[in-house]
């Protein structure tokens, strides 16, 4: 039986970080051959020599939050990318409201320099602050919840793009569109 969860952060980390020790070639999108990144995965470890396109795509299936996609024989991240070059993103509308999760001790930096990707490419955003919760206590066992005013921020030219469902991307946001969440 395949480790879902080990398999997902092996991925993740070939696919958003460090292809190329993989000796994986991504295009402008993110996506490289499936069949490419399953043989880079049989050689990283014995556990996986029998590993096929079926376990990848139970990966994805059974994944709480979406990471990943495969359209036909190809796989990406969908999001979380820190490799050099931008991977290409279509902007779209947000919701009226999106969450962050973060750490009380960046409040001060986030009010005077707003939200930036530090190293990803991306700041990371969440469609609902029951998700922005889970993300921030990776940060903090007491996460602080931020609200962000996404329709006026892209109202005056922030760009939004969807990561999936429920992750939300974007370049920068100020510091006027964010304030702290207050549960209702």
């Amino acid at each position: 039986m395949i480790d879902l969860t080990r398999l997902s952060k092996a991925v993740s980390h070939a696919l958003r970080h460090e292809p190329w020790l993989f000796e994986l070639e991504l295009d402008s999108q993110g996506w490289t051959p499936a069949e490419d990144l399953l043989a880079a995965l049989r050689k990283e470890s014995p556990d996986w020599a029998s590993l096929d396109i079926a376990d990848l795509r139970l990966m994805i299936e059974s994944a709480t939050k979406p990471r990943h996609e495969m359209k036909g024989h190809m796989i990406r991240a969908l999001y979380g990318h820190s490799t050099p070059g931008a991977v290409g993103m279509v902007p779209c509308s947000p919701p009226d409201e999106l969450f962050h999760g973060t750490s009380p001790e960046s409040i001060d930096s986030i009010r005077a320099r707003g939200l930036l990707p530090m190293r990803r490419q991306y700041v990371h955003l969440s469609k609902d602050p029951h998700t922005a919760l889970l993300v921030g206590t990776r940060k903090s066992p007491h996460p602080l919840i931020l609200s962000i005013d996404a329709a006026s921020a892209s109202n005056r030219g922030i760009l939004f793009f969807r990561g999936s469902d429920i992750v939300w991307l974007a370049n920068q946001i100020p510091p006027e569109f964010i304030r702290t969440y207050q549960t209702p």
